[in-house]
């Protein structure tokens, strides 16, 4: 089942060079292939249906997607040109909270729901580039992006990755899933992230209460990281994006700073708190243009 009515996909705004990334050669490239292959022979793709994780792929210059995709994002992009630029730099800042939470915070166990298709470097690969032993968990319910995931996403020796099928607002499945206590130690931090997800929650109880689920069994010293469209004038580029999405049939809610910064009650901020993507530990990827309708961006600790 979808995490929101109407049967909409979840969506990852992910930054993809190409799906399989540049790092695959030769035999391994087609070792990869074949994996992704046999794993989505069992599945719906749909190709007639416009999917919003093809959608990104087909924005981003990837070669997984289908005609339908193709003229949903050409719409989307027609009202919000800048989207793409926006896209990656989401995507940059969740691999520099990744090497953050990794080298200056010793996190060594993720929690990331809402995976998307997976990219190079992903998650696991930022984060075990620096500390081997680390171990991820990836969630996501949608059948596409579970099967590349489980064909393409693989740890390294020292680590763990596991992949879990279930709905963000289904903590208890989650939590108590054999793929989640076999990879993570919940008695040890986590850090929980949310990435570019919560902003197709539209019912504002509804998205805090399933941050809330998944933060209150954590142990103190984890860390919440998410991402989420920022509010805008309702005249400006953004809302007419924020329309052409909905007008695809994909629900979307824009939060101002003061709302993003209430799914950390309780938490402690990390400066510079919650602000736009490109701000959060800034590096040379980070593009400050103020043109771009860039994300708000925060992360926290669990006392």
């Amino acid at each position: 089942m979808d995490p929101l009515s109407g049967g909409v996909p979840w969506i990852k705004i992910i930054y993809s060079r190409t799906l399989y990334g540049k790092v695959a050669r030769g035999d391994e490239r087609d070792q990869r292939r074949q994996r992704l292959d046999r794993a989505v022979q069992v599945t719906d793709l749909r190709t007639d249906i416009a999917h919003s994780a093809r959608i990104y792929d087909y924005m981003l210059g990837g070669k997984d997607n289908f005609a339908a995709d193709r003229a949903a994002a050409d719409e989307i992009v027609k009202h919000l040109p800048t989207l793409p630029v926006s896209m990656r730099a989401n995507r940059d800042f969740m691999l520099r909270m990744t090497r953050y939470l990794v080298r200056e915070m010793g996190i060594r166990q993720f929690l990331d729901i809402g995976t998307g298709l997976p990219t190079s470097p992903n998650l696991h690969e930022a984060a075990q580039a620096i500390a081997p032993e680390t171990r991820v968990v990836y969630v996501d319910n949608d059948p596409i992006v579970l099967a590349h995931a489980r064909a393409l996403l693989t740890s390294s020796r020292e680590g763990g990755t596991a992949y879990i099928d279930a709905d963000l607002r289904d903590s208890k499945t989650i939590l108590e899933s054999a793929q989640l206590r076999d990879t993570l130690d919940l008695s040890r931090p986590v850090a929980l992230t949310l990435i570019a997800i919560l902003q197709f929650f539209t019912d504002e109880d509804e998205a805090h209460e399933a941050v809330r689920a998944l933060v209150e069994p954590l142990a103190p010293g984890s860390v919440l990281a998410i991402s989420v469209v920022p509010d805008a004038e309702r005249e400006s580029p953004l809302s007419d994006g924020v329309a052409a999405y909905r007008s695809q049939g994909i629900p979307m809610k824009m939060r101002t700073k003061a709302e993003t910064e209430r799914f950390f009650d309780g938490l402690d901020l990390i400066a510079p708190g919650v602000a736009k993507v490109t701000e959060w530990h800034p590096d040379e990827s980070a593009d400050p243009d103020d043109r771009v309708p860039h994300m708000y961006g925060g992360v926290a600790v669990k006392r």
